[in-house]
């Protein structure tokens, strides 16, 4: 019996290999230096080196010392963290969550036809789940299975909390501490503030690739008329007249000013995120990723 993830997977699997088709060649080469086999360049020396990989000629010549570095030929480890708080159930595409689900799925098939392992953190509040790195197929259809079934409770009344992404980041530190990996971080970014420090905690051991998911309803009100509008985090609900022009501009400074700070602190966290919208083709952004990073 074939399953929703499985045909989830394999409709994904049929695209990326008519899509990416020619675009991904080569062998996995890490992004980080170490102690491989070959030379890759020469920087001065800190005090965090080890003393080891003093080149003592070069030190001797320039009256510097001078460390040597080396690319490291390995295995990569990819980490999928994953928002699945309430405001990613919100939009179209059947959702943020949706849409950040089939991104993941994409991009875990692609990292794991190198033979490189995948891992997974989902969360919400009331629901963490860990699944640990591995290989194969098989490992791609568990993180889709679930991804594609509703956490915990998600039926549930909102308890009033909003999401707490610096809870969400401190998990994904410790669950990833054993060594260096590649992050994936999947989140709208609707929660409490304060996640830039964990975010940047992050990123000072790991590659760290942001993908921050929104629709555009999120981004400027749609003209619907009177709508009572709840919000997904906390439950609250409201009576508005979308139609209201003094309304419509106010909260379009508000999403100016929220765009504005939320910016800022991917900056201080040292990330440039990708922003992916619930009606762009997914395949697109993905190709267009692959374009940019080089790898």
């Amino acid at each position: 019996m074939v399953t929703a993830p499985d045909r989830l997977l394999r409709r994904l699997e049929w695209r990326l290999g008519r899509r990416l088709d020619g675009r991904l060649q080569g062998a996995y080469r890490t992004v980080w230096h170490g102690t491989g086999l070959d030379f890759t360049d020469l920087r001065s020396y800190t005090p965090e080196d080890d003393v080891r990989h003093i080149d003592w000629n070069v030190t001797a010549r320039l009256d510097e010392p001078h460390v040597r570095q080396y690319t490291e030929d390995r295995e990569m480890t990819a980490w999928f963290v994953i928002d699945r708080s309430a405001s990613m159930r919100f939009g179209g595409h059947e959702g943020k969550q949706s849409v950040a689900g089939e991104l993941a799925i994409s991009l875990a098939r692609l990292v794991a036809q190198g033979g490189n392992r995948v891992g997974a953190v989902l969360f919400d509040n009331s629901d963490k789940k860990v699944i640990p790195p591995r290989g194969g197929r098989d490992q791609i259809l568990r993180i889709a299975r679930e991804l594609t079934s509703s956490p915990a409770g998600a039926q549930a009344r909102s308890s009033g909390d909003v999401t707490d992404l610096s809870e969400m980041l401190r998990l994904a530190a410790t669950t990833t501490s054993r060594r260096r990996s590649l992050i994936f971080v999947m989140s709208d970014f609707i929660g409490d503030p304060g996640w830039e420090r964990p975010l940047a905690m992050l990123t000072h051991r790991h590659e760290v690739v942001v993908i921050r998911v929104v629709d555009p309803a999120e981004l400027e009100l749609p003209d619907l008329g009177l709508v009572l509008v709840e919000d997904a985090e906390t439950g609250e609900q409201i009576l508005v007249d979308t139609s209201d022009p003094l309304l419509r501009s106010r909260l379009a400074e508000q999403v100016g000013a929220r765009e504005d700070t939320l910016a800022a602190a991917m900056r201080k966290a040292g990330v440039r995120p990708h922003r992916v919208t619930t009606d762009q083709d997914l395949l697109a952004v993905l190709i267009d990723m692959v374009r940019r990073s080089g790898r």
